[in-house]
């Protein structure tokens, strides 16, 4: 049966499992079912490998909320669909036990910087008079960060690093903390504060953040990836001093995740 072609304007489609482990299920078969299932997961990652989409990564839940997590990005939801279903049909029925999952998309925050925006900081923030080779030159070097982060908001080519932290977000709607009542320059306001805050963070932390709003519960799922989990318990303690998030964020479960192949999956589950 072939899926229905499903595709962004632009973006790609995230979905995040969560998964636990049937042991009792899982001690009846033998090992020859053990060693054949780890083989079928580690085909389709290899199949699905590349930088950006479609792309599959296998982590282990710290903690006990899961045992098996996938983090999968594709173009078209029916890519997402599908490689969801294969993920799955590589383990014996009954073994899998969902969890939690998260579908959501990439996209660019409506409160990015326009070309007036960096007219303004050039002005500003380098002293620098429109009309001048320095003006010019300074514009076409924000101008193309500017594309650069819109492309990775959009297809991001996350690093391969050994955590990865997962929670989603909302913004309160509560009587006088109501996000969705602020004018428009308000938000964008508060929302620059809160994003220089982020990028301090830059060599540390490496954070994708896509909407769900209309897809999932939550509007919002932030996937941070880190080399230590001191990283991402600071970026969240300091934000949560940030107006944005102290007054008007809302979030759900964390979810600290390992990075593990799925040979080392196996060794580490006892699998």
């Amino acid at each position: 049966m072939a899926l229905p072609q499903v595709k962004l304007d632009q973006g790609i489609h995230v979905m995040h499992l969560f998964y636990s482990i049937d042991r009792q299920l899982w001690e009846s078969l033998s090992k020859e079912v053990s060693a054949e299932t780890m083989l079928k997961l580690q085909s389709l990652c290899d199949a699905n490998s590349n930088p950006s989409h479609p792309c599959i990564r296998t982590y282990s839940n710290v903690g006990g909320k899961a045992d098996l997590v996938f983090f999968i990005l594709g173009e078209e939801l029916g890519t997402v669909a599908q490689l969801h279903r294969d993920i799955e049909a590589c383990f014996p029925g009954g073994v899998l036990v969902p969890v939690y999952n998260y579908l959501s998309v990439t996209e660019l925050s409506e409160y990015m910087p326009t070309e007036e925006d960096t007219k303004r900081r050039i002005k500003g923030e380098f002293r620098l008079e429109p009309d001048t080779p320095e003006f010019e030159a300074k514009m076409e070097e924000l101008s193309k960060m500017r594309a650069d982060y819109e492309r990775y908001r959009l297809y991001p080519e996350m690093p391969d690093w050994e955590v990865m932290c997962f929670y989603p977000m909302i913004k309160r709607r509560e009587g006088a903390d109501n996000w969705y009542s602020l004018d428009f320059e308000s938000r964008k306001k508060l929302m620059s504060g809160h994003a220089r805050v982020g990028r301090t963070y830059g060599e540390r932390i490496k954070q994708l953040i896509t909407g769900s709003t209309g897809l999932d519960d939550w509007e919002w799922g932030v996937t941070l990836m880190a080399h230590k989990t001191d990283a991402i318990k600071e970026i969240v303690y300091e934000m949560r001093f940030d107006e944005v998030s102290a007054r008007y964020g809302g979030f759900g479960e964390f979810y600290i995740n390992m990075r593990l192949s799925p040979a080392d999956l196996w060794d580490h589950l006892r699998l």
